[in-house]
């Protein structure tokens, strides 16, 4: 659940899948003017429908249609957001929450939640869309921030609740790593296969690049500074908390910076066009982003439960499932949304999905995790570990290099997911922490002794 134009929300599956607040071809607005549907006998002059003056030879070309009541407009919203292909597998919604409860197995449980969740996410978006229409830009900003990843953060509270630290720390990179690589990755290819090269709002990149970089920098400094001598536990939490706040600052810093004062960088080609009404009052966009968002919590509550036990009795490792699964249930929407807009030339609103998409998760919800570890009294830090801090550093470097000269082709998107296949390979074979210990135990006692002990 980000265009670079600030006015579109930050992550807009809900729109871009098909309109889903005012679908194509529906008569969700009346639009006069328009000599290619002018279908009710009416002269049009200068442009201007004048429903006044009949076309000769016609005495009366009919009433006009009834403007539609509210409680229309609400379905008609509803329809366009619910009525979605990827909306099917909300059935698995009611049968994960029955295996959660009913103690189906691991398993079931898992996989049941895990598909569950994919079409939440994009109901999430869309309401979330349809609430930030009705506010200003800033408002609007910050509500995309918060319920755009509602997502990963209910997930992020729910594992840190169970004491799975180490789960949410690779969570959180793995979905930056899946939009900056993966998403981007299939928005390039996606956009070759159309055009040889497409063009996009470097300046608007550049600046979500640079976030980014401040955020690998935020995270790769507690990681190394816990491994110097005498560091403590207690001062990572401390030193993690106090970072997080000032990540926190910046994040707010940045929505000011895109939204208010130089909002004319981020502007990109899907900014021009005529406003579409949107149908959805705020009463029901609240009332089905709670609604949504309560669902969520609900299925991932079940998933994170069963995350222990898929691993110890199918093997499957917590890195894998951290890194690789856990993201996808996130950004499947942002996936199809970016991957869609690359598709059709919308290149800006495509890198607001997938390189916005990262922003967001680095520089508010790392944070927020920080902070909810820190209100459960759980030590969560910002020490990512080396490999997971040092990918993350990597893939921020690819990235900027990348978008650094404007232009995408397929070949670029072709290393982006190469590089994020590498990465899903490599933690597949990331040993558990007490296969480690214990692989290390047997190394130590089959090396011979020093000569120089």
């Amino acid at each position: 659940m980000s265009s670079s134009n600030p006015e579109n929300a930050l992550r807009s599956p809900g729109r871009m899948a098909s309109g889903a607040f005012h679908p194509k071809g529906g008569a969700a607005t009346s639009r006069r003017g328009s000599n290619k549907n002018n279908t009710r006998g009416f002269e049009v002059i200068n442009g201007e429908d004048s429903s006044t003056k009949p076309l000769s030879g016609e005495a009366h070309a009919g009433p006009a249609l009834p403007e539609r009541t509210w409680v229309a407009k609400q379905c008609w919203g509803l329809k366009g957001i619910f009525i979605q292909p990827i909306n099917i597998l909300l059935v698995c919604v009611p049968i994960g929450i029955a295996s959660g409860k009913g103690d189906w197995g691991c398993l079931p449980t898992f996989l049941l939640n895990f598909i569950a969740i994919v079409p939440l996410a994009a109901v999430l978006g869309a309401f979330t869309e349809s609430l930030s229409a009705h506010t200003g830009q800033m408002v609007g900003g910050l509500l995309n921030a918060t319920f755009g990843n509602a997502v990963e953060m209910i997930v992020t509270i729910n594992a840190i609740r169970a004491g799975l630290v180490s789960v949410v720390q690779q969570s959180l990179i793995g979905s930056i790593l899946s939009n900056l690589l993966l998403v981007l990755g299939m928005a390039f290819l996606g956009a070759g296969l159309v055009n040889k090269e497409s063009t996009f709002n470097a300046t608007g990149a550049g600046t979500n690049v640079s976030c980014l970089v401040l955020s690998s920098l935020a995270l790769t400094l507690p990681t190394v500074y816990s491994y110097m001598p005498n560091a403590t536990l207690a001062d990572e939490v401390s030193l993690s908390r106090i970072i997080a706040l000032v990540m926190g600052f910046v994040y707010v810093a940045f929505l000011v910076f895109q939204l208010r004062t130089h909002a004319d960088l981020f502007t990109g080609e899907e900014a021009e066009g005529e406003e579409e009404e949107v149908d959805l009052a705020i009463v029901s966009s609240l009332v089905g982003l709670f609604a949504t968002t309560g669902a969520v919590a609900y299925c991932s509550e079940f998933l994170v439960d069963s995350i222990e036990g898929v691993s110890k009795e199918y093997g499957l490792p917590y890195a894998f499932i951290g890194l690789i699964l856990l993201p996808i249930v996130g950004n499947a929407a942002e996936h199809t949304t970016a991957v869609t807009a690359a598709y059709k030339g919308m290149m800006d609103l495509a890198l607001g999905v997938a390189v916005g998409s990262s922003t967001q998760i680095a520089l508010f919800v790392v944070p927020f995790s920080v902070i909810v570890g820190w209100i459960y009294d759980v030590p969560m830090t910002l020490n990512f570990q080396a490999f997971d801090a040092t990918v993350f550093l990597l893939s921020v470097f690819i990235a900027s290099g990348i978008l650094g000269d404007g232009v995408a082709n397929w070949f670029e998107g072709l290393m982006l997911c190469s590089t994020y296949a590498i990465v899903a390979i490599i933690t597949w074979y990331i040993p558990e922490a007490g296969d480690a210990h214990r692989m290390l135990s047997a190394n130590v006692t089959a090396v011979p002794p020093s000569i120089f002990v």
